[in-house]
């Protein structure tokens, strides 16, 4: 069923300057659905800010909670110790890839990808709340491999010292598509080239026990059903 105006506003997110590509807009989506799908999906993230005057970008792994997105690592890392230190937080660009197939066309300049994407503007802030931290933690873990957090210890009072964590609001945000056939010229449709889809696939394979794990430690069932 169609919705109103009112919800479907509600299901999307703003564009803005940063958000509206200059290529290829007709493949940019703000539909929260679509953005929390491709971030659901994805294990690692590029962290971007800028460090004495030049850009850095850091891959990263992440979490989601709602509309907030978590990463974590070592108090000593870059971002998160200038995250801590910048008043009012660190200005970031958060982004997400899928690749999803391989397109081959009959010229070379029209050979591409087909993909999902999410580019994330915003500010980034340390958590200091501890029980934020501690769903910001459980979150990590479970976006790996879901129900895992309620299946490991958590973190001791060391572990958490040497820990910090930074949130990103989902709010400056856009998805970018791509699929379907290669785009030749007209004139190019007669050339003796193969043009098509070469689709890429994930996939998990058997897990392997650790050496040191005791007898009797079965495979849970989140990890069986993968």
């Amino acid at each position: 069923m169609q919705g109103t105006t009112e919800d479907t506003r509600a299901a999307a997110y703003t564009p803005t300057d940063r958000t509206v590509p200059t290529r290829s807009a007709e493949r940019a989506s703000y539909d929260k659905e679509l953005v929390h799908a491709i971030l659901d999906e994805g294990y690692v993230c590029h962290l971007g800010f800028v460090r004495d005057g030049a850009p850095v970008v850091l891959p990263t792994l992440y979490g989601r909670v709602g509309e907030r997105l978590y990463v974590h690592g070592s108090t000593g890392s870059r971002p998160l110790r200038m995250t801590g230190q910048a008043d009012p937080g660190l200005p970031v660009c958060l982004t997400v890839t899928h690749v999803d197939g391989l397109v081959l066309a009959r010229s070379a300049f029209h050979h591409s990808i087909n993909y999902r994407s999410v580019v994330v503007h915003g500010t980034a802030h340390e958590v200091t709340d501890p029980e934020e931290r501690r769903l910001a933690l459980d979150a990590l873990v479970d976006h790996v491999v879901p129900g895992r957090s309620a299946d490991s210890r958590p973190a001791n009072k060391k572990e958490l010292a040497a820990t910090a964590v930074i949130r990103l609001d989902l709010e400056e945000v856009s998805a970018k598509v791509r699929t379907g056939d290669a785009n030749d010229e007209p004139e190019d449709m007669g050339l003796p080239h193969w043009a098509g889809v070469v689709p890429l696939r994930k996939g998990y394979g058997t897990p392997v026990r650790n050496a040191d794990l005791a007898p009797g430690i079965e495979l849970p069932d989140y990890l069986a059903t993968r």
